[in-house]
């Protein structure tokens, strides 16, 4: 169904069905990784690739427009021909991996036993997901949110948010009451589903990311449903830019902690009265920073594409 899908998106010139099917194509994607045991990868595909990548992507093609203006002059044998030779070379670099599920794998005899035994002991937390990227790969993660940012920081440099563009002329709302009564109905659901994710990710699939995605996509079929004048006073862009560098001055806060504690940068233990307690409690104030980052800089990509649009979304 993959490869189907993927050939469909070539051969398609509608840009709303390629974004349609690329949406799809991510939910595909995110079965293959439950069928794995790969939940917590598979909420953030689902949350990610099909949910704000889909957005964002409609909002761009709402000002670029739906179909394909003109054909590319580009022979079409130098891409396939590319393509061809660099798929060939990735199916001869899995000739030498061993094989699925191989017991002595080089992947099961390093990190994978230590992280496996060891974090309900060092951790504490149920979700050994949690435990890696926050805890012991923390470092990775805080860059993983700095790169959010960076883009964020990229494309309001490039392009930003137009609130000039914007004004009260929405005084009459559009004709749209389904859409909009439904919106009001759902946007309560989805906000607590987002902080029962923001929140509960110790414990089960998700986290900082995952509720990130879930806060924003609220606000953008807000906004989305209604108008770009409401969304933008509901969360002003200003207040959003503020609180996406909070996010990551969070993060990062707490790796100065622990130093001032006396402890490694991002080692929680010493925060609490037990390393246990410490990490329980690091872990939940760098996640609080990772959502809140998320969150902000999706809505405000979303603000930055729409606002150089029409008035009338």
């Amino acid at each position: 169904m993959l490869v189907f899908t993927t050939i469909a998106i070539v051969r398609l010139r509608s840009l709303f069905a390629v974004v349609m099917l690329s949406g799809i194509y991510s939910l595909l994607s995110a079965n293959i990784f439950i069928v794995l045991d790969a939940v917590d990868v598979a909420f953030t595909e689902a949350a990610v690739g099909a949910g704000i990548s889909t957005v964002l992507m409609l909002a761009t093609i709402g000002i670029t427009g739906y179909e394909m203006k003109k054909r590319s002059n580009i022979k079409r044998f130098v891409p396939l021909l590319v393509v061809t030779i660099t798929g060939a070379v990735l199916v001869y670099g899995t000739l030498d991996m061993p094989a699925f599920s191989d017991a002595v794998a080089p992947i099961h005899q390093h990190v994978a036993p230590r992280y496996i035994l060891e974090s309900p002991q060092e951790i504490g937390i149920p979700n050994m997901v949690t435990s890696v990227l926050a805890s012991y790969r923390g470092y990775d993660t805080m860059g993983e949110v700095i790169v959010v940012f960076a883009a964020l920081v990229g494309v309001l440099s490039l392009i930003g948010i137009r609130e000039s563009n914007v004004s009260p002329i929405y005084l009459e709302p559009p004709a749209r009451p389904i859409l909009q009564v439904m919106a009001k109905f759902m946007i309560p659901f989805i906000i607590l589903f987002a902080l029962y994710v923001q929140f509960h990710g110790d414990f089960g699939p998700g986290g900082g990311f995952q509720a990130g995605v879930i806060f924003s996509v609220a606000i953008i079929l807000y906004t989305l449903t209604f108008s770009q004048y409401d969304g933008m006073r509901l969360t002003p862009p200003r207040v959003l830019k503020v609180l996406a560098a909070g996010g990551v001055l969070i993060y990062g806060g707490t790796g100065i902690w622990t130093l001032v504690k006396g402890g490694n940068f991002l080692n929680y233990s010493v925060l609490g009265k037990t390393s246990v307690d410490g990490q329980h409690l690091g872990i939940l104030i760098i996640e609080f920073g990772v959502g809140l980052t998320v969150a902000t800089s999706m809505m405000l990509l979303f603000f930055a594409f729409v606002s150089r649009g029409s008035n009338n979304l």
